[in-house]
């Protein structure tokens, strides 16, 4: 009698027989969550490089802002959509190629950062969306360039973007997200964990209302030369000449390390 051979069904089923690289629930876990840190940097990095991108410059500004919004929304979209424009046809994305300084990137979403993807895409130039997952679905607004838009899982890993490439910061009237994302930039240059930059907020009136610096300076929060840290501006094109004056512009891309270099 001839016995019949044994199944090994179950060991192939078995989610211990899986590959490493394509077991999700591995994946997913808790024990892996530097490698998916590790894979968002990495993933990211290797984009911007084939691409060509050598620096940034970082726009902010709130996601609620409509082009035909209430009160000054009409005018905050129109202005970052104006700097997305002139930064980079005079900060030299746009009309040329490979490598690319300052390319306009955001958080890759709506409103403020919509406007600012629609300039630099109107102008011709690259753009950069550095969208996040949310509870509500943030999706990516149609101005970002397709192989420089991308979306993170972590926040302080696109935190880390957003700082590592910028050589300037242009922040746009804003709730929560937009003053975690100033102040971790104001912070960083503060405490010298990274180069200082231009960070240039438009619309006086609304930063001083919504929060007056100076009052951590008087109370010995901040010194004085913390402050200087920042500009204000009038509008999108007040806050180019703000840059301008700080240096940025094409010249500059002879000038700038490949990305990671620094």
């Amino acid at each position: 009698m001839t016995d019949t051979p044994a199944s090994n069904a179950a060991q192939v089923a078995s989610a211990a027989y899986r590959l490493a690289s394509l077991d999700q629930e591995f994946l997913l876990g808790d024990s892996t969550r530097g490698v998916r840190f590790q894979l968002e940097y990495q993933k990211v990095q290797e984009a911007l490089t084939a691409f060509g991108v050598v620096s940034t410059l970082v726009v902010f500004g709130s996601a609620r802002v409509r082009e035909n919004g209430p009160g000054r929304q009409g005018f905050w979209y129109a202005e970052a959509r104006a700097f997305g424009r002139i930064a980079s046809l005079e900060g030299g994305a746009a009309g040329g190629g490979s490598p690319y300084a300052n390319v306009v990137a955001t958080g890759g979403g709506p409103g403020t950062m919509e406007a600012a993807n629609r300039g630099a895409h109107e102008a011709g130039a690259p753009t950069i969306g550095f969208n996040i997952t949310l509870p509500r679905e943030q999706q990516p607004n149609p101005y970002t360039t397709p192989a420089l838009t991308f979306r993170f899982h972590y926040f302080a890993m696109r935190k880390m973007h957003f700082a590592m490439h910028a050589k300037a910061l242009v922040v746009f009237p804003g709730g929560f997200g937009t003053f975690d994302e100033l102040f971790e930039i104001l912070t960083l240059a503060q405490t010298g964990k990274t180069p200082r930059i231009p960070i240039v907020l438009v619309d006086q009136d609304y930063w001083r209302k919504a929060i007056d610096l100076r009052t951590l300076r008087d109370n010995g929060m901040v010194s004085a030369e913390d402050l200087a840290l920042l500009e204000f501006a009038v509008d999108g094109a007040d806050a180019w000449s703000i840059l301008r004056r700080s240096g940025i512009g094409p010249a500059q891309v002879a000038n700038n390390l490949p990305l990671g270099g620094a």
